[in-house]
């Protein structure tokens, strides 16, 4: 159980020439074909071409934080309420 077999494999290629016919396929592969062709072709121009270094790239500083100081709330008056305010002698 699992894997193919021979019987497997021959009856699987000749349901594959009735859908697409002996013609598309030898399309297909001699596409395939050419596909790795220019593959194997840009892969020799790149090792072809000589190796420069990149452009230098601008080296900026870095910039230092400043630290600044903690910022504080004012300081108000205490607020009177109406049993603290003394309006005069009590008798």
């Amino acid at each position: 159980m699992g894997g193919l077999s021979l019987p497997h494999l021959i009856i699987l290629a000749v349901v594959v020439l009735i859908l697409f016919g002996r013609g598309r396929i030898s399309e297909m592969m001699g596409d395939f074909g050419k596909g790795i062709k220019s593959f194997k072709q840009g892969m020799s121009e790149e090792t072809d071409r000589p190796v420069t270094p990149p452009p230098a790239q601008i080296q900026q500083t870095p910039v230092q934080p400043t630290v600044q100081a903690p910022v504080q709330p004012p300081v108000q008056a205490p607020v009177q309420t109406g049993a603290d305010q003394s309006q005069g002698p009590k008798a």
